[in-house]
């Protein structure tokens, strides 16, 4: 004789608590990570701006109905659009991560933090400009009105810090890739715990907001692998911050929240999304992930692969005018890449292309660059490519394998190696920390500005290219930046 379920509600699992406790902190982030935040920021907005070039982005953006606007909506960076808060997450989100060229965390689940930003500044630019109108949405008087100082640009940065954190520490022993699922489930969750705080959310709204986060389960990732690689990657994330805004709203209107929807046995997200594993936090939530965050600097490139294509820029003086005497390409690398990015065959797209590391280490030693155009079709119509490919060999080297697992060294190792038809080779050019790298600071953050500089440039204009670079130089002048301002300063 079966026993009856309990129908006693429990206490909030507490991961919930915690993520809910640490996105409605005050403790300020280290020096360190607030100044990685302004560079970090900076890098995020000129990867959207890059990305308005592509119609393929472009296409998506805008409001979900054609020609509506919101009185004092949120922007988003680089066009005219003003949007309610949860379309303009979409924007914001799918701009940021259209060219994989933004921040990105390795770890037992990967991702890419500044993903986030979708939600943060769609949210922040939408009460920052009701609270200068003097207007406030019904619903949220109490939480505007209580916000007695402007919203800057200082707490933007804040919320950046806090939603890396909170996505980054999920994902070093949490792996969602290995039961299928994608990583855009940590934006979601961070997005939502830090979306509801800036809304001014209780702890147990935000705690319902995140329930609601981990009941919506997870996207398959099988729109990031052969033979169904495509575009979708690319909008994953604006999908996922949009989402978070909008359960942030729903639980700001008082709707319940579900208490243990992680642990609940049968019917909670470990049993039914995660093989009956627990959610767990490897740390104490602070400043960790910021601090050591991976910057995409030089190229647009999954992050596997980075190291691989700085090797091959290093051998292109070497190889391009021998490219018709070359009879194998060695490619050295670890397990991660091995399962994400070795690919052989036909690559049907620009997100197919940007996912092969053969690809990419093809076009570094035939351009000695890469730019996301050499992932368009016209570039990849050059026979050179596919013909250094099908020349191509990955192994793996353990020793690599276990760098990029260790937490005080977060290699991303890669070694390249050509050898010719008359015997003779190239050296083996090996590199452990790509420029985005935490050890290589002081080296990539200049390159970092210069990304960005140009980034602007091409599409604001010098004249305008220098202000927004000079604001971002001047941290203090930043900092102290109404965020209505600064968005209406991004905006065309």
């Amino acid at each position: 004789m079966s026993s009856a379920i309990s129908n006693i509600r429990p206490p909030a699992d507490p991961l919930l608590a915690t993520l809910a406790d640490y996105a409605l902190s005050a403790t300020p982030p280290s020096a360190e990570a607030m100044e990685t935040a302004r560079w970090c920021l900076l890098d995020t907005l000129a990867c959207g701006i890059l990305a308005l070039q592509y119609p393929a982005c472009t296409k998506l953006l805008g409001p979900v109905v054609p020609g509506t606007s919101i009185v004092h909506g949120a922007r988003v960076p680089g066009t005219a659009y003003e949007l309610d808060p949860v379309q303009a997450a979409f924007d914001i989100g799918t701009i940021v991560r259209w060219l994989d060229f933004n921040d990105t965390w390795l770890a037992a689940e990967w991702g890419h933090p500044s993903d986030n930003l979708g939600a943060i500044l769609a949210v922040a630019d939408w009460l920052s400009r009701h609270q200068q109108a003097g207007v406030t949405p019904a619903a949220f008087q109490s939480k505007i009105e209580n916000q007695k100082s402007k919203i800057t640009v200082h707490d933007i940065l804040v919320a950046m810090v806090k939603a890396h954190e909170i996505q980054g520490v999920l994902a070093l022993e949490n792996s969602f890739n290995r039961v299928g699922l994608d990583h855009v489930l940590l934006v979601r969750i961070a997005s939502t715990a830090v979306a509801t705080a800036m809304l001014g959310g209780t702890r147990e709204q935000v705690i319902n907001a995140l329930s609601h986060a981990w009941l919506d389960g997870s996207a398959l990732r099988t729109y990031r692998h052969a033979p169904n690689t495509g575009s979708r990657k690319s909008w994953a994330a604006g999908d996922a911050t949009s989402r978070a805004v909008r359960l942030a709203l729903i639980a700001l209107t008082g709707e319940m929240g579900y208490p243990s929807v992680l642990t609940a046995k049968t019917w909670g997200f470990q049993d039914v999304a995660f093989k009956g594993k627990s959610v767990t936090l490897a740390r104490p939530l602070g400043s960790y992930v910021m601090e050591n965050i991976l910057f995409k600097i030089s190229f647009p490139a999954e992050f596997h692969a980075q190291t691989a294509v700085e090797c091959a820029i290093q051998l292109h003086p070497q190889v391009r005018t021998r490219l018709d005497q070359i009879a194998r390409i060695e490619l050295t690398t670890h397990e991660s890449a091995i399962r994400i990015i070795d690919k052989t065959g036909p690559l049907h797209n620009p997100a197919d292309r940007d996912h092969c590391l053969q690809y990419m280490t093809a076009i570094g030693l035939l351009h000695g660059t890469l730019t996301a155009e050499h992932y368009e079709d016209h570039a990849a119509a050059d026979p050179r490519i596919d013909a250094l490919r099908e020349k191509m060999t990955v192994a793996e080297d353990p020793q690599y394998s276990r760098d990029y697992l260790d937490p005080e060294k977060r290699s991303i190792a890669n070694a390249v190696q050509v050898f010719f038809t008359d015997g003779s080779k190239t050296p083996r050019i090996e590199v452990h920390y790509p420029i985005g790298h935490r050890r290589r600071r002081a080296e990539g953050i200049p390159v970092l500005q210069q990304k960005a500089a140009a980034a602007f440039a091409r599409h604001y204009g010098q004249a305008k290219a220098d202000q927004l670079t000079a604001l971002f130089t001047d941290r203090p002048r930043l900092e102290a930046t109404p965020v209505h301002a600064f968005a209406a300063a991004l905006a065309n």
